[in-house]
C-alpha cells in the first residue's frame, strides 16, 4: 500500500479543515487497514469533548438518533459513537468523556482521564 491509496482519506480531511475551520481540533486516525476511513475522535476530563463531539455531529450532517451511547473504564468514561460520509470518506465520530465521581461511585475509582 502506498500514501496514493489513503487519498480518499486524506482529501476528506483537508475539505474538512477548509470547510469547518473554526470547529474544535480532533484527534484524526487514518489508516491504511481501513484506507476510506477517517476517525476523528475527542478526548477530555471536563466534558467538552461531548461538546466537540456534538458541533462535528451538526456540521456533518449527521442525526442526533444515529448517535451510540455507552459507557467503558467499569462506567466511569462516557463514549459517543456516530458514523456518517463526507467527500466520499467514511467519518467515525467518537467523543471521550469522564463521567464526574460521585458518593456512589466505587471506592478506588475516581473519573480521571483515560
Amino acid at each position: 500500500m502506498t500514501l496514493d491509496d489513503l487519498t480518499v482519506s486524506l482529501r476528506a480531511l483537508r475539505m474538512l479543515a477548509v470547510d469547518f475551520p473554526s470547529l474544535p481540533a480532533p484527534d484524526v486516525t487514518v489508516s491504511p487497514v481501513f484506507p476510506e476511513w477517517l476517525r476523528l475522535s475527542f478526548h477530555d476530563s471536563s466534558g467538552e469533548s461531548l461538546a466537540a463531539f456534538e458541533q462535528w455531529r451538526t456540521a456533518l450532517g449527521i442525526a442526533p438518533d444515529a448517535v451510540d451511547y455507552g459507557t467503558q473504564s467499569g462506567g466511569l468514561t462516557h463514549v459517543l459513537k456516530a458514523e456518517g460520509r463526507f467527500a466520499g470518506a467514511v467519518i467515525i465520530l467518537t467523543g471521550f468523556a469522564d463521567v464526574p465521581v460521585t458518593d456512589t461511585t466505587p471506592a478506588g475509582q475516581s473519573g480521571g482521564a483515560r
